[in-house]
């Protein structure tokens, strides 16, 4: 009887030793490859991020930025400025796909949609600081300061994030080639003393782009002429004039961005029917959405440098 008992403890204890075995061999957390790595210094120090992000979530506007740098995120901010709910046509093919969270320029967004959708690496700017502990919660999270008006400090400082300096300093050195070839077409054809003018018509106020946006596409970009009266832009804000400022403006022609209603109310006004522009017909008419974000985009400046030719067309 103590010989069939002890027999039977020892094959007992010989099938645990088996099963535990087996167990710690066969464990998935074993087989499962280590995620490598890599620490990045950001506006507020250093942080470890996936050294190749697959889930990437980006807050700060600059999913186009991440577009030319081989990446594409799976949730973005970078939605149309006149409707938060849709992306601006020139970004529908790059972010085809992607969750739209909210707009760049928003401080908060819903943390509730960011966590569900899993991401291993978010991008925010300065713009949503006050998130940035809740969302480092959720995955590792780099925080940029955005430039107030050198687009290619953005390109080059996310290049430099993500050691890919040398894709963007080529996209730059590309574009700049097509924007400055787009431009001697222009003044080929044009005059290179013509001078153009570029502004949103809102409220009957008229926000004049100069150093930034569209403005600095015609300008810094193609090279084209600059009109006389100009309001010079210091920051981020765009000049803003009255009717009677804009008549004091003296350009050959002006590519306006408005919505239906405010270019309805311009039609209506005394001023800018009498514009020399308006009266030759030299004005391109745009829309607000997308224009007037457009040039706030690498890829939507793209876009431009190959459309102002054929805008500037329409009005022979």
């Amino acid at each position: 009887m103590k010989r069939n008992l002890l027999k039977t403890l020892v094959v007992s204890c010989m099938a645990v030793m088996m099963l535990v075995g087996c167990g710690t061999k066969g464990s998935p957390s074993d087989d499962k490859p280590i995620e490598k790595t890599i620490t990045v210094t950001d506006v507020r120090g250093e942080v470890k991020i996936p050294a190749e992000p697959q889930r990437i979530v980006d807050l700060s506007g600059n999913s186009d930025i991440l577009s030319i740098l081989g990446y594409k995120v799976i949730g973005t901010a970078n939605s149309d400025a006149y409707d938060y709910t849709k992306f601006p046509s020139y970004l529908e093919d790059t972010l085809k796909g992607a969750q739209i969270l909210g707009y760049s320029m928003q401080e908060t967004m819903d943390i509730e949609a960011v966590m569900n959708l899993e991401p291993d690496l978010i991008v925010i700017s300065t713009v949503q600081e006050k998130m940035y502990d809740q969302l480092s919660e959720i995955a590792p999270t780099v925080m940029v300061k955005l430039e107030a008006l050198n687009w290619k400090d953005d390109i080059r400082t996310l290049g430099k994030l993500f050691n890919k300096e040398d894709v963007a300093n080529k996209w730059i050195e590309q574009y700049e080639a097509k924007a400055k070839t787009a431009g001697d077409k222009v003044k080929e054809e044009y005059g290179k003393d013509t001078t153009y003018l570029s502004f949103l018509a809102s409220g009957g106020q008229f926000f004049v782009f100069d150093g930034a946006g569209f403005g600095s596409v015609l300008y810094e970009d193609m090279g084209l002429a600059k009109p006389q009266g100009m309001p010079e832009q210091s920051n981020i804000s765009l000049p803003v004039v009255t009717y009677e400022g804009l008549a004091a403006i003296k350009s050959d022609y002006i590519f306006l961005m408005a919505t239906d209603e405010d270019y309805a109310q311009l039609q209506n006004n005394a001023i800018w029917n009498n514009l020399p522009e308006v009266k030759e017909g030299k004005v391109v008419k745009l829309g607000a959405s997308p224009y007037f974000n457009q040039g706030y985009s690498p890829i939507g400046r793209e876009l431009l440098v190959d459309e102002i030719g054929g805008m500037l067309n329409e009005t022979k």
